[in-house]
């Protein structure tokens, strides 16, 4: 059976590193495996969740490369979670509670001076008609407990290995609220069962989540006929290069945040990968190179550390490798020329995209060359002195003489050369880029003008 994952975001905000780490792992498993990857859209939070942020996420996702089967929104389910919600109601899965959360408050601060683990004491369990109804008159609505078996839920975790937790150490989860809304778990379970759901991918912070997960499951398989519940694979968390957690670093460091700075999708994902595996940290060529080394069995148990300079890195790099034919048609929306031998001559001296821009203006616009009075008189001797043919010999022929007749040499030959022709003090190799200035323009730039 061909595997089927879920990448659950809500649409509350925007995707940043952390959910779409997860997304990719997702990802990668299952598009290796050859099973179908689902976006489900956990939109239950009507109050919060908005159409802009669920359009940013699948605008997101597709500019990652990560494509999709199909996708749902948990919005328009609600009929058929309520279904289920009474039947558990009817079954005795679910019960009613009526504590305010000032109440449920006080409650835990006292289990807690009394060094006893802050669960909840199962009051809704015992309450009488009578008692219900004098909530009710109060205006009290009732929020719902599932009620746990008090055994041990065990699993095989893909990642993590034998998981065993205890139910009897975890209070009885809140599936719906006062007000009627639901919490997480209840559609989120019926929606895995409804979509064949074989694997459930996430971070190891749901890890304790899964045991109460595990009997709804149960549960609910008792109430419909049976089902097989899925293999859980809880991933290690994400981390700053501190060690310390991201969540208040999240905003900048979301999609549409790292695409204005002009990260590449693909640095993202070669990052996102890597980190906290056993495979180095690099550059990959593609996704399908992702795809291809992706193993749940070569992620570590210590948290994956992002690092904003490691992505620059990655960045840079990839940069660096890609070829012509990646980018010719990105370099002709830009409006650049010079075709594949501009771009050879300029990608290692990139850190973003956007830097060609500037090596463009460099080599095809008039400018001026920066040169400081001491060097004024040796510039203008070199322009005299530079042919009207330039082939890839004139550079080494060209220095060579204007060593002989100057006495220059070194940083104090090279560098007055390249910053009157480039302005800058670093870049391409100079034979290569003095072709392309020609002799007009980079006479014109030596001898103080714009060129």
């Amino acid at each position: 059976m061909k595997p089927i994952v879920r990448f659950a975001p809500s649409p509350t905000g925007k995707l940043h590193v952390g959910n779409v780490r997860t997304a990719l792992m997702n990802w990668l498993f299952v598009t290796k495996e050859g099973g179908e990857f689902i976006l489900r859209i956990d939109d239950t939070d009507t109050g919060r969740s908005t159409k802009a942020y669920e359009d940013g996420i699948k605008r997101d996702l597709s500019w990652l490369g990560m494509d999709w089967g199909s996708t749902f929104n948990q919005s328009d389910r609600f009929d058929i979670y309520d279904a289920h919600a009474q039947k558990l109601i009817d079954k005795g899965y679910l019960y009613a509670c009526y504590e305010t959360a000032e109440e449920l408050d006080r409650q835990r601060k006292i289990l807690r001076a009394q060094s006893k683990p802050p669960i909840y004491d199962r009051t809704g369990l015992h309450l009488t008609d009578e008692q219900r109804a004098k909530f009710e008159a109060e205006g009290r609505k009732p929020h719902w407990r599932f009620k746990l078996s008090g055994k041990t839920a065990s699993w095989d975790d893909v990642v993590r290995g034998p998981q065993n937790i205890d139910t009897s150490s975890l209070s009885d989860p809140v599936l719906i609220r006062g007000d009627g809304t639901y919490l997480y778990t209840l559609p989120s379970v019926v929606d895995d069962i409804d979509a064949n759901i074989t694997h459930i991918i996430r971070g190891e912070d749901h890890v304790t989540n899964s045991g109460a997960q595990i009997e709804i499951f149960e549960a609910l398989f008792e109430l419909n006929g049976g089902g097989k519940i899925p293999k859980f694979a809880h991933t290690p968390l994400l981390v700053g290069r501190d060690g310390k957690g991201l969540s208040k670093r999240l905003g900048s460091l979301s999609m549409d945040q790292l695409r204005d700075q002009g990260i590449e999708p693909l640095a993202i994902c070669s990052l996102l990968a890597k980190i906290g595996t056993s495979d180095p940290v690099e550059a990959r060529r593609s996704l399908a190179q992702l795809v291809d080394e992706f193993s749940f069995g070569k992620i570590g148990r210590a948290p994956a550390r992002f690092d904003e300079a490691e992505l620059d890195l990655v960045n840079a790099r990839l940069l660096h490798e890609t070829p012509y034919l990646d980018v010719k048609d990105r370099l002709e929306n830009m409006g650049v020329v010079g075709g594949e031998g501009f771009w050879l001559l300029i990608r290692n001296n990139l850190d973003k995209f956007g830097d060609v821009a500037g090596w463009s203006t460099v080599i095809n616009a008039p400018m001026p060359g920066q040169i400081t009075d001491e060097d004024a008189g040796f510039c203008k001797q070199a322009a005299e002195m530079l042919p009207d043919d330039i082939d890839a010999e004139t550079w080494g022929l060209w220095v060579g003489d204007l060593k002989e007749q100057t006495g220059r040499k070194g940083k104090s030959l090279f560098l007055p050369l390249r910053m009157a022709l480039t302005g800058r003090a670093r870049g391409p190799e100079m034979d290569k880029l003095l072709p392309l200035l020609g002799a007009r323009r980079a006479k014109a730039r030596l001898a103080g003008g714009i060129g």
